[in-house]
């Protein structure tokens, strides 16, 4: 099973300053929301030179396909997981032999149904349920899933961490830098 024995605080990176300042930080993951085909690499390196494990949110890469081969080439690359709302890539990244962590909007008890089939169906290692800020969901699905489950999307208190982690997520993403200072442990 897929753990984050560690800091509960994962960094949600979008800048290059963004990445700046969580290399530097309490954080032990990150997960690279945007990046591109010409700086993956470097950035790939700089998180792992800082003992950090990377998650590449594979739907908003630039310049890569979002097809076997390009998620081959991401994995050739050394990242440590890959995010995607994308089941497709889940089982592409599965095949391969990628750490996976699917991502789910619940907006209504519609999209935890849907959300619970689709795991059924990709089988990830790990499940994000967003907003981070539905933690009265966050029980349910985590009985409802067989994998760990991760949280992100307007978290932006060390209450609302604390709150989500209590309620079963494994680690908490945030974009919030004030949040990456904090070593919040299980």
């Amino acid at each position: 099973m897929v753990e984050f024995n560690g800091n509960v605080v994962a960094a949600a990176v979008r800048t290059n300053e963004d990445l700046e300042v969580a290399l530097k930080s309490k954080s032990e993951v990150i997960f690279l929301l945007k990046s591109d085909i010409l700086t993956l690499e470097d950035k790939i390196i700089m998180i792992h030179k800082a003992k950090k494990k990377i998650c590449l949110h594979v739907d908003f890469m630039q310049g890569i396909g979002k097809d076997k081969s390009g998620i081959n080439y991401i994995k050739n690359l050394g990242v440590d997981y890959i995010s995607s709302t994308r089941t497709n890539i889940i089982k592409m990244g599965k095949e391969l032999g990628i750490k996976t962590i699917q991502r789910f909007f619940i907006i209504d008890s519609h999209s935890v149904s849907t959300a619970v089939d689709a795991t059924k169906q990709s089988k990830p290692d790990i499940v994000e349920v967003m907003p981070g800020v539905v933690t009265k969901k966050l029980a349910e699905i985590s009985s409802l899933v067989d994998v760990p489950v991760i949280v992100g999307g307007l978290v932006e208190t060390k209450e609302e961490v604390i709150d989500a982690i209590k309620a079963g997520a494994i680690l908490v993403s945030t974009g919030n830098r004030d949040l990456w200072a904090l070593n919040i442990t299980k």
